[in-house]
């Protein structure tokens, strides 16, 4: 490359097993496993979606606040699919 800079190799991430969206993590390991895998650095991806790499990496790393209409874009973006459906009555965990 150019003035000396090396191209940082993107190590892909297993995608995680179909699993209910119960908390933050299981969405950041996702869009993790997603963005790696089509060979995008968190950089890239941030430029891609319209977003700063810090509100990336909070969303990959489940810390702090997110607002839900970004992490739903994103997720678009990375050709991730979120459904939703209403559980039993009291059935709060899944």
């Amino acid at each position: 490359m150019e003035d000396g800079l090396m191209a940082r190799t993107i190590v892909p991430t297993p995608l995680p097993e179909r699993q209910h969206l119960s908390d933050a993590e299981i969405l950041g390991k996702f869009v993790r496993a997603r963005r790696t895998q089509a060979g995008l650095g968190i950089h890239e991806t941030a430029a891609l979606c319209g977003v700063s790499v810090d509100t990336m990496s909070r969303i990959e790393r489940a810390t702090g606040n997110v607002r839900l209409s970004t992490a739903l874009g994103i997720c678009r973006m990375l050709g991730i699919v979120i459904t939703i459906e209403a559980g039993g009555s009291g059935d709060r965990n899944t």
